[in-house]
């Protein structure tokens, strides 16, 4: 290995304990590759564990925590104690590559499709759609239903637990129901649940609470908590970078492991809520870094890519597509091969690459969200 390359190999000890074997995450990204019933499949298994034996820290594709949170079709589920069983599967695979696994766990909120929740009714902080396209309108949920969904976020982790996985991640990014409590765009309620930035943070912090509470009680060994965002929204009224501080620093102060920003590309700037010009990641990071470690992400592909990043003083990186394209990222800096990293995919690559076919559809169907797919050379 080339000595520029050493920091990325360095061990980071998180506030509970756990230490990483190296400063690179495989960052969360779906993959529609589970079984309709709700539960791990074979190829998603394999894909896992493909791209398991680099990286210091693994986080699945998001896990639903109860039947109206589900995200999307061909989903994996939490949200009861029948699938324990292969969640615990998909646990080992991934650490027995020697990874810590981490199961990421969310809650669709109003951004779950119709055909896939109970009653065709998605629901959210206040009956007000997303302004993507084809939003339909949520139902606003009753105090008990939030207190139930508090809930499930907790059995969640009990699950985690006893499926043998060594974390999980809050998934309070991508505008999910924990983000919807958050935003201004999604939360007008005038009740203990919203209407000032502090009290937009009480579902956040609630669901925390709750799963450090779990945690507490059922873990035998150190458990990873961790928690991601999207600092910032494009809405307006919407989560600003000035709102997102009083989001981090309340998060910093309850003993997470991490904190992992949700940004397409590691150096962005933000777009309002300070005047501070340097990239959201740093900024962030000089904020709280002494208190939670801090993972950026974001268009990270090379090894210089990673190694530049590292400047931003964030003590770990994750990365997403690069892993698809190169299952092998982290083993080829190791044996000071990074020249050999492959950056782009022709349409003969899924056998090569284990990529399950639903996640395949979606790469080459979608350039725009997998952009370096090719064409394969015709003979």
């Amino acid at each position: 290995m080339k000595a520029q390359f050493a920091p990325l190999f360095e061990n980071v000890t998180l506030n509970s304990g756990v230490t990483l074997k190296n400063r690179i995450v495989l960052a969360p990204m779906t993959h529609i590759s589970s079984n309709e019933d709700g539960t791990v499949s074979d190829e998603e298994l394999e894909y896992y564990a493909r791209r398991s034996g680099g990286a210091g820290m693994v986080i699945t594709a998001c896990a639903y925590v109860t039947p109206n949170g589900k995200g999307y079709a061909r989903q994996f589920s939490v949200d009861d104690d029948s699938f324990i069983p292969g969640l615990k599967r998909l646990a080992t695979r991934i650490q027995e590559k020697g990874a810590k696994a981490i199961l990421q766990i969310f809650h669709g909120g109003r951004l779950s499709p119709a055909s896939e929740v109970p009653n065709g009714e998605p629901v959210s902080a206040s009956a007000i759609a997303s302004e993507r396209k084809g939003a339909v309108v949520p139902r606003a949920l009753e105090e008990e239903e939030i207190i139930d969904i508090i809930k499930g976020f907790g059995e969640a982790t009990r699950r985690a637990i006893e499926a043998g996985f060594d974390g999980v991640e809050i998934h309070g990014a991508n505008g999910y129901l924990v983000q919807q409590f958050f935003s201004p765009h999604s939360n007008q309620r005038e009740d203990r649940w919203g209407g000032s930035v502090e009290k937009r943070l009480s579902f956040p912090l609630a669901v925390v609470d709750e799963i450090n509470k779990v945690v507490a009680e059922h873990a035998k060994e150190p458990f990873v908590v961790g928690y991601r965002f999207s600092p910032e929204e494009p809405e307006t009224p919407g989560i600003t970078m000035a709102e997102t501080f009083v989001l981090v620093d309340a998060l910093a102060d309850k003993g997470l492991d991490y904190l992992h920003l949700s940004v397409n590309e590691f150096w962005s700037v933000s777009r309002r809520g300070t005047d501070d010009s340097r990239s959201r990641i740093e900024i962030l990071q000089e904020r709280v870094g002494d208190k939670v470690a801090v993972i950026g992400v974001g268009g990270i592909n090379t090894a210089d890519d990673a190694v530049k990043a590292l400047t931003a003083n964030v003590p770990l990186i994750a990365i997403g597509r690069a892993f698809i394209v190169e299952p092998d990222w982290v083993e080829k800096i190791q044996a000071g091969k990074e020249e050999e990293i492959v950056t782009t995919l022709t349409k003969d690559d899924q056998e090569r690459l284990v990529i399950p076919d639903p996640l395949w559809k979606m790469i080459v169907h979608s350039p725009g969200w997998f952009p370096v797919v090719q064409e394969a050379d015709k003979q």
